[in-house]
């Protein structure tokens, strides 16, 4: 879990009071805490109850906006698991979205879906939690899902839901685990860090020969251990009204049994007798090498200076890796951070080698070992402690920014640590560590002490790693039991009828964000909206142009600008940019994209002046030195040849040049290419940079807790920006597209095929036919319960997940069909994506997906305008395409009027496979005879 989650407040302490006995409660619901904000204090306000089954209730009331978000988190993860029996916690996850005695097999995912909601769950090695946010009138829609999946799961368990989710699971380990770059480094890594057999000693995602030991029995008996409501918090917050909530609440939950009892898991500190070498060979490019400290526990007294340890260490551009390994060019990237979870932590070093520079992981451990002897001798400033001290107080205040952040803290803190309001305490213990405190956790878990030192090199290349392996993890004896319990027997018989879906309440009314407009004083437009939840203030700087201004055989010059510009300015270095920033807690970001550069700027109101000033001057007096340069440019070649090994970055970036040609720059990535980015000089930076960053170029979007008036005079130093608007170069034809052509990318030894269906199709537009097509292809690939998703993903277990979309720019856009299938069933998971397309295309969408989609989009909105990012991706759209602020009403009207023959003819031109190009990437020599007997011509790519 990341350090900064603990803690939410910037108060020293939050007034907290027993049970209030005034208060007429639901019988069998017990007020616990009572925690409430007094005068500035900045935190989150919540009342926590618990019923007579041991549920613990964490409600918090936020009006702001016309939602609510559910959390139901059980103190289960992998560390519960165990030897031999790895992956049920995460396994469980899955199966907890697959109906239960009441809930129809996927109604979850569809029932919060039409309700405009979003849905998931998440497991590690401490917890799982679900959680759905939808408008508020859904509310007791949801406890009456999360009740059901808690008291009645296992009379809908069958062994085909289990099987389909065993390969779902399966998919999910292959695409994010197999099939990625460093992917199975983890995993690997934490089995030597660990002693034998420790919770933490195997993968949350589990062991795919203990996934396939696996069976409907052992999933049955693990629910009956964990998942009682007396090891579950189910935390609420938003729009609502708490007495009735309370009452939903006892009604739906109250009944539920109470599980065996749960007792915390030991915290036995990891201990190493000498330092631990292993090494893996990989489809890399780039040499990593990983190293880790044992040290604690998470909220262990010594928690807080060791975080403050690896921040001087490798915590940016002002720690000493950066400026010992990155700085000169050894390592694209190197850091150093203090991860903690429930039953230990670690001090995590890695580093990737810079192949440019010809150095070997075994010197870079030694440099790395070097920067940490330095520390020792430089010590402690008072600006480090002031540094995270301030960093710790902002991202505190921009947490409290979403309702979901803020339930998902008060969840996290009573799961973990019985204690919602850990925040004062947090505070507390970040504020009052001083130099002697980060020096003594110096000596005692770092000087000269053991480590693990993992070396990930590219395949062949062993001559790299750091030292030859001196430990081999040991077979484990697996359990008999998936569980170490006595398990209860009993079958619940609710009291009340729960077959029956409960009714929503009346719809709420949508707070569309009320936005100002107004010209600085050399034109640029400043669009704004006032939000007062936190005293933050978020500012972007959008440029038209981005890759698009750039020429294709100088492509990659945008992103390399943009780089060159978080960098040095002609007053200062990085690093004293970095660590000015950094004291008020404030970051600004450039970047570029296809169509424009972009300036994002997020800072405490109260430090707004300060961090416009450092603003301006990486704008408008940019150092642009050789060094620099020379540093950025081989991190973005390295990049590049780094991606180069993803799957899923060979296959978009060969789609975009089969879409729109090489010849043009929507054909190529923004990043660049190797042959384009190595031929780039400091000179096209300049050239690119008075060309990109003019004022005429310009337009601001903001959100603050500040009025415009207030605002405005600010901002005086932008309204000095000159120069005219640049014009895009115009582009070149698009090339005719071969449609039912299926093109093959080999990419040997895949763990996965990544697939895509595409054509070229319209722009964006905000009520017109983008926006019908839009809502078209919602119940063919836009939902979760989409044909396509729940035919590949949920019936043949094919995949982790399947969709289409349509993408459009201000020139042209895109349809694309699109997954990463099993190698074994590539073709097959084809034919099933083109069957679902060639239905629809030609039968149209039913009467309940017409209804489904209105539903669904429409009520989506109650969660359009929450945070300040949301709101200002809002305004930017009207900004960017010239719409009138209330389009919204527009589409409104679109959604609940367009018909079954608008939509059916719609599909009927753009999901015609006949006018698509087929893309595959994945292991020729596996998938290339079952995809040639479809009968599609077909082409082999090399890129």
């Amino acid at each position: 879990m990341k350090k900064w989650i603990l803690a939410i407040a910037v108060s020293a302490a939050l007034a907290g009071c027993a049970a209030d006995t005034t208060t007429h409660l639901p019988a069998g619901v017990k007020l616990i805490e009572t925690v409430q904000l007094t005068g500035d204090q900045v935190g989150i306000p919540y009342k926590k109850y618990q019923l007579a089954n041991g549920l613990t209730v964490i409600l918090h009331q936020d009006n702001s906006d016309p939602l609510v978000h559910v959390d139901v988190t059980y103190h289960v993860g992998s560390a519960r698991e165990l030897a031999g029996r790895s992956g049920f916690a995460h396994l469980f996850e899955h199966m907890m979205f697959q109906g239960s005695a009441n809930v129809a097999d996927e109604q979850h995912f569809e029932v919060v879906t039409e309700a405009g909601g979003t849905l998931n769950g998440t497991t590690n090695t401490d917890r799982t939690n679900y959680f759905q946010t939808v408008p508020n009138n859904q509310l007791e829609k949801m406890l009456w899902l999360e009740s059901d999946r808690m008291g009645f799961l296992l009379p809908a368990l069958t062994s085909q839901k289990f099987e389909v989710q065993r390969e779902t699971v399966k998919n999910e380990r292959a695409q994010r685990i197999d099939n990625q770059p460093y992917g199975r480094m983890n995993e690997r890594f934490n089995q030597a860090f660990y002693p034998q057999g420790h919770p933490y000693s195997w993968p949350v995602i589990g062991w795919p020969e203990d996934l396939n030991r696996a069976t409907v029995d052992d999933v049955k008996h693990f629910f009956q251990r964990w998942y009682g409501p007396n090891n579950a918090t189910l935390t609420i917050g938003g729009d609502f009204d708490e007495m009735q909530t309370l009452a939903w609440i006892n009604q739906y939950f109250g009944e539920i049994p109470k599980g065996p009892e749960v007792l915390p898991d030991p915290k036995t500190p990891v201990e190493l007798a000498s330092t631990r070498y292993i090494s893996m060979e990989d489809n890399v490019h780039l040499p990593l090498i990983r190293m880790a400290f044992p040290t604690v526990y998470a909220s262990h007294g010594d928690e807080a200076a060791l975080d403050l340890l690896a921040n001087i260490l490798g915590g940016g551009k002002t720690s000493l890796l950066y400026k010992n390994l990155v700085k000169d060019g050894y390592a694209v990237q190197a850091s150093v951070s203090h991860p903690c979870q429930e039953l230990a932590c670690q001090m995590s070093i890695y580093a990737l080698a810079n192949p440019a520079k010809g150095v070997t992981l075994a010197q870079l451990e030694q440099q790395i070992l070097d920067s940490i002897n330095e520390f020792e001798q430089r010590g402690v400033t008072e600006a480090d402690l002031q540094k995270v001290k301030v960093q710790f107080e902002a991202e505190t205040i921009f947490g409290l920014q979403s309702v979901k952040g803020k339930v998902s803290t008060l969840a996290l803190n009573q799961t973990m640590f019985g204690e919602p309001n850990k925040i004062a305490a947090d505070l507390a213990r970040y504020a009052n560590v001083t130099k002697d405190d980060v020096m003594r956790v110096f000596q005692k878990y770092i000087k000269d002490k053991p480590q693990v030192v993992m070396s990930v090199v590219p395949q062949g290349m062993r001559a790299l790693i750091a030292h030859p392996d001196n430990f081999t993890p040991q077979p484990l004896t697996v359990a008999q039991t998936a569980v170490a319990a006595d398990l209860p027997l009993s079958t619940l018989q609710s009291t009340f009828d729960r077959t029956s879906m409960p009714p929503a309440g009346p719809a709420p009314k949508i707070n569309v964000p009320d936005i100002w407009t107004h010209g600085l004083a050399n034109g640029i437009e400043v669009m704004g909206t006032q939000s007062s939840e936190t005293p933050t203030v978020e500012l972007v700087i959008y440029l038209n142009g981005g890759h698009r201004l750039v020429p294709v055989a100088k492509a990659g010059l945008a992103s390399l600008t943009a780089e060159m510009l978080n960098e040095s300015s002609q007053k200062r270095s990085s690093e004293a940019l970095s660590q000015a920033l950094e004291m008020l807690g404030s970051t600004i970001d450039f970047s570029a994209s296809e169509y424009q550069s972009t300036i994002k700027v997020s800072a405490l109101t109260a430090h707004l002046d300060e961090t416009l000033a450092i603003l301006e001057e990486k704008l408008f007096q940019p150092g642009f030195t050789e060094a620099d340069f020379i540093r950025v440019k081989q991190q973005q070649l390295q990049q590049i040849q780094h991606m180069q090994a993803d799957p899923g970055y060979i296959a978009d970036t060969a789609l975009l040049g089969l879409l729109y040609g090489s010849n043009n720059a929507l054909g190529v990535s923004d990043m660049g290419t190797l042959a384009s980015v190595a031929g780039l000089t400091l000179a096209d930076v300049k050239a690119f940079y008075a060309e990109q960053y003019r004022g005429g170029n310009a337009k601001i979007v903001t959100v603050a807790n500040l009025s415009e008036t207030a605002l405005l005079p600010k901002l005086a130093g932008l309204s000095e920006w000159q120069g005219q608007a640049s014009v895009l170069p115009p582009l070149k034809p698009f090339p005719q597209l071969s449609g039912g052509t299926l093109y093959i990318i080999d990419k040997p030894g895949a763990a996965q095929s990544v697939i895509n269906i595409a054509k070229r199709a319209q722009p964006y537009d905000a009520t017109g036919n983008y926006f019908k097509s839009y809502l078209m292809n919602y119940p063919l690939g836009g939902a979760f319960n989409s044909r396509i998703n729940l035919n590949l993903r949920e019936n043949k277990g094919y995949t982790y997940g399947a969709r289409s979309q349509f993408t459009g720019g201000a020139e042209t856009g895109d349809f694309v069909a699109s997954s990463d299938v099993r190698t074994d069933v590539t073709a097959q998971a084809l034919v099933e994506f083109i069957k679902e397309m060639s239905v629809y295309q030609q039968s149209g969408i039913t009467p309940a997906e017409l209804a489904f989609m209105r539903s669904s989009v429409s009520q989506g909105q109650a969660l359009d305008y929450e945070t300040p990012y949301q709101k200002a991706g809002f305004m930017r759209m009207i900004q960017r395409y010239q719409l009138s602020p209330d389009f919204t009403a527009e589409q409104d009207k679109i959604i609940n009027t367009i018909t079954k023959a608008q939509i059916d003819a719609l599909a009927a031109t753009e999901v015609d496979i006949k006018q698509m190009i087929i893309l595959v990437v994945g292991d020729k020599a596996k998938i290339a005879a079952d995809l040639a007997r479809l009968g599609y011509p077909m082409e082999t790519l090399v890129l």
